[in-house]
């Protein structure tokens, strides 16, 4: 077996089950007790020793890539790593909403970071439907003045989250083994959020000792169906269709985050109605992008 299965879908459906995915995370985030480092320390760790399984005893191929390669994927790592501490963080600190909210600027960032990293010219309408999301994220900041670190905190997973996107596309698309991909990634994620545990936990490391079978549960859901299946897909959709058009897609995973948050904890008791017309024009950019790129034949 080549890779990790997938459904035999359109490459959009399958997109959407990715959107679908991600939103978990952050609901199991919610659900998890534990801080955010030794959430994520778990997280990327578990999903390490599940894409090398796979790998290893399941489809039989190679871990080792070359020392080039291998270190410009731990080098990715490190930048998922930063990117889960701070989403995770945004979670804990302030809510799921927030968190997915802010993380919807992937689409700005994206549009400045691909062209620049690809050495290509910035397209102009890219970065106006980027300012609308923007324009969003600060009516939802102006309405939740109580909740501007885990919004910072959340913005800042999402600048990461617009580089090493682009980057794995690009890796993808010159013959890299996406799966081989997420266990060198993991690792060195892994490596990261271990380190950052002393500095924001107050249990230090004694926190990576825990015995709650709920915990357990929803950790293995997140490492295995949430990072190491869903990785690999990202990694395949990603020689399909361009970072930017991947990352304006992702604009849809606060709005299926939201509707359970609110379904599940409630949280739409917390909200106000600057939060949602700030979530509607980011969806609205989301709308806006195939039409636009139409008409200027992109």
């Amino acid at each position: 077996m080549a890779a990790v299965p997938s459904c035999a879908i359109h490459p959009t459906l399958q997109l959407h089950l990715l959107m679908l995915i991600f939103a978990a995370t952050t609901i199991l985030g919610r659900l998890i007790s534990l801080s955010a480092p030794v959430l994520v320390t778990w997280r990327c760790l578990l999903a390490t020793a599940g894409a090398m399984l796979w790998v290893k005893v399941m489809s039989k191929r190679k871990l080792w890539l070359g020392r080039v390669v291998v270190g410009k994927l731990m080098g990715v790592g490190v930048l998922i790593g930063l990117h889960w501490l701070c989403l995770f963080g945004a979670v804990k600190i302030a809510n799921i909403s927030i968190a997915l909210a802010g993380l919807a600027t992937l689409s700005l960032f994206t549009a400045i970071a691909e062209p620049l990293l690809n050495r290509q010219r910035i397209k102009r309408y890219e970065v106006m439907l980027g300012l609308l999301v923007l324009g969003g994220i600060v009516l939802i900041a102006g309405a939740q003045s109580n909740y501007f670190l885990g919004l910072g905190l959340a913005l800042l997973s999402a600048l990461l989250a617009a580089i090493f996107m682009v980057i794995n596309k690009h890796m993808v698309v010159t013959g890299s083994d996406p799966l081989v991909m997420v266990f060198w990634e993991m690792m060195s994620a892994t490596v990261v959020c271990f380190l950052a545990i002393p500095i924001f936990d107050p249990s230090g490391f004694e926190a990576m000792a825990f015995t709650d079978p709920l915990d357990w549960l929803w950790l293995l859901i997140l490492a295995f169906v949430c990072t190491v299946y869903a990785q690999d897909l990202t990694n395949r959709l990603l020689r399909q269709i361009s970072a930017y058009k991947f990352n304006l897609a992702a604009n849809f995973e606060p709005v299926y985050g939201i509707v359970a948050a609110a379904l599940i904890f409630g949280e739409h008791q917390e909200l106000q109605l600057t939060f949602y017309l700030g979530a509607l024009t980011i969806l609205l950019a989301n709308f806006l992008q195939p039409r636009l790129q139409r008409r200027f034949g992109i």
